[in-house]
């Protein structure tokens, strides 16, 4: 269905006011409908309690058995050759078993990924069926997408789209749209009311479109979903949670609500969103990995979890009554960054909505589901630091009473790839130690042991060269695993430029990531001992253009890696040539962290290999009807200035926005007797001594904004005063 012909466009400046029209203001939200939501017990756990299923969940035990049983074995082979590798000489050393320790922890993790890798492969093997599109939906689904300082025209212009695919299905009666908003910065909350207004107009009576802002946005995302649920989810039975940057076809999102339905013990079933609409080098370098490699590694993980899967927080179907019963989500005791709310929610709301008795599930080969990513390697450092806080936080949930095994391992499985960068940085400290003992310490001659002989800390060149070509092989085989798929899929290989290009394009992401991989390994680290001594993270929204960051933040973020790398190099030369040759990968990534970031987010680096077929992917070549139509869309409402408009002129201007922005707010509770809120007094008394909207627009502070426009008696002064 053409989008733009079928919703007709409709000026944002036209947005029909209340006080225009002479219908009365249609409530931004339907009635209440509440969903009572207890907090959660994480030291007690009464089984009796939870869901009971129809039929006892079948476990995926064989599948189990491969992918641990084979990690565990590798495990056991790659330490005992890493034994041998330090025990030629007849001796170890202490330093030698630190090795043997790190090694063996770095080796266990990526031997889980490589066996996860195999079976997703071999299921792959035999091109799963997709299933027929439903011909009817019974329950109601609401669509919510959170946002959070997000800009407007894109997100409207994703609903919009997501309505009109799904309104094709024949099946859009069976769906409802929230666009649930946590904003902070004024301008950006005003611009979300005058898209959603000028939305809900073009969509006309049967709009099915609301809107909320939360006065005060609490326990962030997982709170405003939760606001949501406990509210209005009665409503629903199911929710289809979306990110700020999802896009969903139609025949996608009835798919999901109609396995809810199929499947009356699911309580989650996550979609596998693929990376679109991306350009700069980085993100395009991420896109082909997530399209190429990730079916693959997404595939083994959902055979093997089976019904105890995982949740990625967003493009996944829920059962509402499910979640208000089981994830009401605690404060954890102590102070950030490991206490205090629960910073990455997902998995704990899978974990938690698991131990309640419902499954969750995952469909990896399900098409239409989408995503953008970060432009540059700065801007995945900003989110991963908050990821890894939030993963590094599970360790204290990790243990809570009732969950499912596989639960607990996908907490241990996020907390290890954020503890892995400081483990390899210490791998490659021990090594640097045990060459500089090598070459200049003298053996020990009196060892506890008493033997007759010093112990030297020598090392098996050749073991270690095996295990090294061992250890890269099994680090590599997902990605050549995911080639060889795409390869022998004819559509996908055409689409991404032939087997010559593909090929080509597979061995730029790999060179590109493994120069990217030691800077991110440092960053990792700094993230992890900041955490480990107490910094707490914000939660800034996330970069979603294709800007390139300024050159000077650039240097001030990565020159302290630049100097690591040069010392590292000329001191390693100096040891030995041979640890400056094993150790080159990392020097030469670290050396050149500036250009390699700056590189990252350059826009006509990404388009000149685009132009040369290269990190091509099949929705690049061929893009999904939706994206084209949200883009379009995006550009229309970008055209009506939504996002660059001034919130306190914006409302002094039109008097019927006003009027409707008044009649969105909230009550507020009433203020104790004898406290006083700066923000709202200062925000007052600058009111009130302006004598033109502009100079309250220039007098104002951020905060005093917000207090403003959440004040109906200070936006009635500020409807008086004088225009420019």
């Amino acid at each position: 269905m053409d989008t733009l012909n079928t919703l007709a466009p409709l000026p944002v400046s036209e947005t029909p006011s209340p006080a225009a029209s002479a219908a009365p203001f249609r409530p931004a939200m339907p009635p209440e409908a509440p969903l009572p939501m207890p907090v959660q017990d994480l030291e007690r756990w009464d089984p009796a309690g939870g869901h009971r299923p129809a039929e006892p969940a079948p476990r995926p035990w064989l599948a189990r058995a491969l992918v641990f049983g084979g990690a565990a074995l590798l495990t056991a082979y790659g330490a005992l050759e890493m034994y041998e590798v330090v025990a030629v000489s007849g001796g170890t050393t202490a330093l030698q078993y630190v090795l043997l320790v790190l090694f063996t922890l770095n080796f266990s993790w990526i031997a889980l990924s490589f066996m996860s890798a195999i079976l997703g492969f071999l299921t792959l093997l035999r091109r799963p069926k997709s299933s027929l599109p439903p011909e009817r939906l019974s329950t109601r689904t609401a669509i919510v997408m959170p946002v959070y300082n997000e800009a407007t025209a894109r997100t409207f212009a994703a609903v919009e789209a997501m309505r009109a695919e799904i309104d094709a299905t024949g099946l859009g009666e069976a769906f409802d749209y929230f666009v649930l908003s946590d904003s902070t910065q004024g301008d950006a909350w005003i611009a979300e009311e005058r898209a959603f207004l000028a939305l809900r107009a073009r969509w006309g009576e049967d709009a099915r479109l609301y809107y909320r802002h939360r006065a005060k946005n609490h326990h962030r995302k997982a709170g405003n979903i939760g606001d949501f649920v406990s509210r209005w989810g009665g409503a629903y039975d199911h929710m289809l949670v979306l990110d700020a940057d999802s896009l969903m076809t139609g025949a996608c999102v009835v798919h999901l609500a109609a396995a809810m339905e199929a499947d009356p013990d699911s309580g989650i079933i996550q979609s596998l969103p693929l990376i679109i609409n991306r350009n700069t080098l980085f993100a395009r370098v991420q896109q082909f990995a997530a399209r190429i490699y990730g079916p693959v590694i997404a595939t083994g993980l959902s055979v093997w979890s089976g019904r105890d899967g995982n949740y990625w927080g967003h493009n996944a179907i829920i059962r509402t009554r499910a979640f208000a019963e089981a994830c009401g989500l605690p404060d954890l005791k102590g102070k950030p960054p490991f206490g205090g709310h629960v910073l990455s929610h997902d998995f704990v709301e899978a974990a938690l909505i698991r131990r309640a008795g419902w499954s969750v599930t995952m469909l990896p080969a399900l098409p239409g589901s989408y995503e953008e990513s970060p432009p540059s390697l700065i801007d995945v450092a900003v989110r991963d630091r908050r990821w890894a806080q939030g993963n590094l936080q599970h360790s204290r949930i990790i243990g809570a009473a009732g969950l499912a095994l596989a639960s607990r391992q996908h907490f241990a499985t996020g907390i290890a790839g954020y503890v892995a960068s400081p483990l390899w940085l210490g791998q490659l400290v021990v090594g640097i130690a045990l060459v500089l003992q090598t070459a200049y310490v003298r053996p020990e001659y009196f060892t506890s042991e008493f033997g007759l002989y010093p112990v030297w800390p020598r090392f098996d060149p050749v073991r270690a060269l095996q295990l090294f070509g061992l250890t890269m092989g099994i680090l590599l085989a997902p990605k050549l695993l995911g080639l060889i798929l795409a390869l022998i899929d004819g559509p996908v290989r055409r689409a991404s430029g032939g087997a010559i290009r593909l090929v080509l394009s597979s061995l730029i992401e790999t060179v590109l990531s493994a120069l990217i991989a030691p800077i991110a390994m440092l960053i990792q680290s700094g993230s992890v001992f900041e955490i480990l001594v107490g910094r707490d993270t914000g939660w800034n929204p996330q970069r979603r253009d294709d800007g390139s960051i300024p050159f000077r933040d650039i240097v001030r973020r990565h020159r302290w890696h630049m100097v690591l790398g040069l010392v590292t190099g000329i001191a390693a030369f100096a040891i030995a040539t041979s640890l400056f040759l094993w150790m080159s990968p990392t020097i030469l990534g670290l050396v050149l962290a500036i250009p390699i970031s700056w590189a990252s987010g350059q826009l006509g680096f990404g388009l000149a290999l685009k132009r040369l077929g290269l990190l091509m992917t099949p929705e690049e070549r061929d893009p999904p009807s939706i994206a084209v139509s949200a883009g379009a869309l995006a550009s229309r409402n970008a055209e009506g200035g939504l996002d660059e408009a001034d919130a306190i002129r914006s409302l002094h201007a039109d008097a019927g926005f006003a009027e409707a922005h008044a009649l969105m707010l909230p009550e507020m509770p009433p203020r104790p007797r004898g406290t006083i809120d700066t923000d709202r007094a200062l925000a007052q008394a600058k009111v009130v001594e302006a004598e033109t909207i502009e100079e309250a627009a220039a007098w104002l502070s951020p905060k005093e904004r917000m207090a403003l426009l959440h004040d109906r008696a200070l936006l009635d002064r500020l409807s008086r005063l004088e225009p420019a």
